[in-house]
């Protein structure tokens, strides 16, 4: 058997010792200044319901490490639209099983995939001490002892490192997002370290539906990313051996392996039946206006479409607020029934077409192209 670095031993084994588990009193404590939390779990949803008890929960004066990953799921932030940010199609098509799940953040910044070989670290500190950088860094530190030495943190916060061989270029390998309150920070990032769905990544994150749709939050980056081929085991030791010479040892160091433990905390649990709702899925959606032709607001050439008829609609958080369709002749239909329908709660769009009014061939037509282009199939699971 391969011979593990010291320090992960240290810390592998009172993490998966009944001794250690994760304890809103200990988290809460005023003496403990320094906390380290590995999770076990790779439910997206606990993770991130846990990292959000701790923001609120532990001393202001506190810093606190998380580390942990995750089954296949796309995350997009606070302010984002699903709509635009994943191929929903796709995520219902790809092979995974159970489906890709979609999951909407607490934090703002961009949509990112992980997988099991997608690491994320989550760093919170008080606010005053808050820096973007900061706590990149210290990832940068343990890539470099692990043996990336062209890491490095660019003017996006992200961590990106140099290619190999004549091909060369510049690779995204780690973005963050934030989440800021009056007394305590939150900075959590992702690390590319052997995602095994690298290859599926651009597609999942590449939608129809956006060169229809002009929106009032937050675009993603897109950057060229690649897998830093790193061991999760030893990354994870690294991070932590870093944090530790930042902060010293910790005053807690424990572990979040039983889901039914994390959830029978009440806000944990009320933190968890809230992200898993629709409507903060979808219906926590800004404003945004979906138009299949050209207009003053938005006058981006549009993709080719496979009939006449022109579209145009509106949307806050999820509900429609307008609804127009006219033919080729600028003759408006009449389908002002749809105001007020939540837009994911639509199972088929081509019944709901008819139902407002429109012809069956129209309806039919126009209805299967929305399905497939608003994903649909996956929006109504």
């Amino acid at each position: 058997m391969a011979h593990r670095p010291r320090l992960l031993r240290h810390l592998t084994s009172p993490f998966l010792s009944p001794r250690f588990f994760f304890s809103t009193a200990a988290a809460a404590c005023l003496s403990n200044k320094t906390q380290i939390y590995l999770s076990r779990s790779r439910d997206p949803l606990l993770n991130l319901s846990v990292e959000h008890h701790l923001l609120q929960t532990v001393p202001t004066d506190a810093t606190v490490l998380m580390l942990y990953a995750n089954a296949p799921c796309v995350v997009f932030g606070r302010n984002q639209n699903p709509w635009i940010e994943t191929n929903l199609a796709r995520l219902l098509a790809s092979s995974q099983r159970p489906p890709i799940r979609l999951v909407r953040r607490r934090s703002g910044g961009g949509t990112v995939f992980h997988d099991e070989g997608n690491v994320n670290f989550s760093v919170i500190c008080p606010s005053a001490a808050f820096d973007r950088n900061k706590h990149a860094e210290m990832v940068v530190r343990a890539l470099r002892r692990l043996g990336r030495p062209t890491a490095r943190v660019n003017e996006r916060h992200d961590i990106v490192v140099d290619g190999d061989g004549d091909g060369g270029g510049t690779f995204k390998v780690s973005g963050s997002a934030y989440k800021l309150t009056r007394l305590r920070s939150l900075h959590h990032g992702t690390c590319l370290l052997q995602s095994p769905n690298l290859d599926s990544i651009s597609g999942l994150l590449r939608s129809p539906a956006e060169g229809f749709i002009k929106a009032r939050g937050v675009d993603s980056v897109r950057s060229p990313v690649r897998n830093l081929h790193l061991d999760v085991a030893a990354f994870e030791d690294a991070v932590v051996r870093e944090f530790e010479e930042m902060y010293g040892r910790p005053d807690v160091r424990d572990t979040v392996e039983d889901a039914a433990a994390a959830l029978a905390v009440p806000q944990i649990r009320q933190g968890y039946a809230e992200m898993s709702s629709r409507g903060w899925l979808y219906g926590q959606t800004p404003r945004f206006v979906f138009s299949t032709h050209p207009t003053e607001q938005d006058p981006r050439p549009r993709p080719k479409l496979p009939f006449e008829e022109r579209i145009h609609f509106e949307a806050k958080q999820g509900v429609i607020e307008r609804f127009h369709i006219e033919n080729s002749k600028g003759a408006q239909k009449d389908v002002s029934s749809l105001v007020g329908a939540t837009l994911y709660d639509i199972d088929d769009w081509s019944a709901r077409l008819a139902d407002a009014g429109l012809a069956s061939q129209p309806a039919q037509q126009i209805g299967e192209w929305l399905n497939g282009i608003l994903g649909t199939e996956f929006t109504k699971l």
